[in-house]
């Protein structure tokens, strides 16, 4: 087993117990509280982290780790580990199942491993960089569909994307087949495994992103801010590669 093949079975590893943890409190009841951005967080966000926490200092001692909910440990400077424990902590409260876990192995400042783990699913894809993805073991492309007439668009908020960029939503929904809020991380999930040719997101921390970037690279596709610009940022834009500078071009209305 390569180096990579043998972080990235860490990597489904860590988000593997993060379903464990997950998953029990998502079928029972519980308490939801406002952090400091207003933003929701529960129990099983902060139990979930703290699982994955424990679970890579045990396997890889000198690694850092960055996580939404407990900051930054720093490690040995090249390889850090970076994880949302609940990316889509609103869809969790709501019982939506389109929520998941993001864990990304970063080295010397490149995301190089990413899972989306959908636990509510049963859908977990991963990749690591020159391994390809996989969904659920099983090897995953992007779609080859060539035209936004025939594409499927999907984001995580259609309030918050038409805000950000009113003239570029309209046009970009206006030319897709097909417009959905199937959001949160399982969009991503869609692009990579070919369900879906574009996934728009306007607001992204470190830890929504950097799982997504490899994921969606393996798979065939492009991962980009909305500008084009590859480098994780404060957007995101995931399409089938076909597609891409189309949809930058159309989200680029507002800018002209």
């Amino acid at each position: 087993m390569s180096e990579l093949s043998a972080l990235l079975d860490i990597a489904l590893r860590a988000a593997a117990l993060a379903g464990e943890t997950i998953m029990p409190i998502y079928a029972s009841p519980f308490a939801v509280e406002r952090k400091a951005d207003r933003t929701p967080v529960t129990e099983a966000d902060r139990r979930a982290e703290l699982a994955m926490r424990e679970f890579f200092a045990r396997e890889t001692p000198g690694f850092g780790v960055l996580g939404e909910e407990f900051g930054e440990t720093p490690g040995d400077g090249r390889h850090r580990w970076i994880v949302d424990p609940i990316d889509g902590t609103k869809s969790f409260i709501h019982r939506v199942p389109l929520f998941g876990t993001l864990v990304a192995l970063e080295r010397d400042g490149e995301p190089v491993v990413g899972v989306i783990a959908c636990h509510a699913v049963g859908e977990t894809v991963a990749a690591a960089a020159g391994l390809g993805a996989r969904l659920n073991g099983e090897p995953c492309r992007v779609s080859r569909v060539a035209s936004l007439d025939e594409a499927t668009l999907t984001m995580t908020s259609f309030a918050r994307t038409a805000a950000r960029r009113p003239l570029g939503y309209r046009a970009l929904v206006e030319r897709c087949g097909l417009a959905r809020a199937w959001g949160d991380c399982y969009g991503y999930l869609m692009v990579a495994t070919g369900r879906a040719e574009v996934m728009l997101d306007p607001d992204m921390s470190i830890w929504d992103a950097a799982a997504l970037q490899p994921v969606i690279r393996e798979a065939g596709g492009r991962f980009s801010q909305w500008d084009g610009n590859p480098a994780l940022g404060d957007s995101a834009v995931a399409t089938n590669g076909l597609l891409h500078g189309e949809v930058i071009a159309l989200l680029a209305a507002d800018l002209a």
